[in-house]
């Protein structure tokens, strides 16, 4: 029988997990990273951080076992560990919105009314592609795209939506989707499109989803 001391160490162990994740800006990696490899430069600049502190914040995920690098050369990417790291952090954002009161007026605040931007379920989305009577655009960076998309979709990063709007047709209906549930790119897409006469919906959820319920994905320049 394991000793008292044995049992605290193993499960001071699993809760360094938890440690390792018990910071906003590290929870904002992992959505990013839940969408292809970066790096560090490149995760600086999506969660509005210098380079250095993004370095800390990556150790200390890396310590924990949650992220692995690959150097290409002079770069160096970070990725998640694997499928169970993207499975902790969607399960941390869902009980964190079901229990934790403050969730649903923080998300508000962050992404506005949603009243009038009803989603598209993946599913319809599926049977809507297989159909060709709907154009779909990823509007996440381009670097997110090119690491993985919905096949047969187009990018149109967010800050370029606007200037590229003669890029899209207006006949068909435009869905937008960009990192998940609690992505604002897709939101601001579909207001803008409205806006300018388009017809236009988001996805559901976003990429990760999307990918890992199996449905078509592809990779590189369009």
């Amino acid at each position: 029988m394991g000793d008292r001391a044995a049992k605290e160490k193993l499960f001071d162990g699993f809760a360094s997990v938890a440690k390792a994740m018990a910071s906003g800006r590290r929870a904002e990696i992992l959505d990013v990273l839940a969408q292809g490899p970066r790096s560090v430069d490149e995760i600086a600049g999506e969660i509005g951080q210098s380079v250095a502190n993004t370095s800390h914040h990556l150790r200390t995920l890396a310590s924990a076992g949650l992220l692995r690098t690959r150097k290409d050369g002079t770069r160096v990417e970070y990725r998640l560990a694997g499928s169970s790291v993207l499975a902790l952090w969607r399960a941390l954002r869902e009980v964190a919105s079901e229990h934790v009161a403050e969730i649903e007026r923080l998300a508000r605040e962050y992404l506005g009314d949603r009243d009038g931007l009803e989603p598209l379920p993946r599913a319809e989305l599926r049977k809507r592609l297989r159909r060709g009577d709907v154009v779909v655009v990823d509007v996440r960076p381009t670097a997110e795209f090119e690491a993985g998309h919905i096949a047969g979709a187009r990018s149109i990063p967010i800050k370029e939506l606007s200037r590229r709007l003669r890029d899209l047709p207006r006949d068909a209906e435009v869905i937008a989707y960009c990192r998940g549930p609690y992505c604002v790119y897709a939101d601001d897409a579909v207001r803008l499109l409205t806006k300018k006469g388009y017809d236009a919906r988001r996805l559901e959820d976003g990429f990760p989803e999307w990918r890992d319920d199996g449905l078509p994905v592809a990779a590189g320049r369009m």
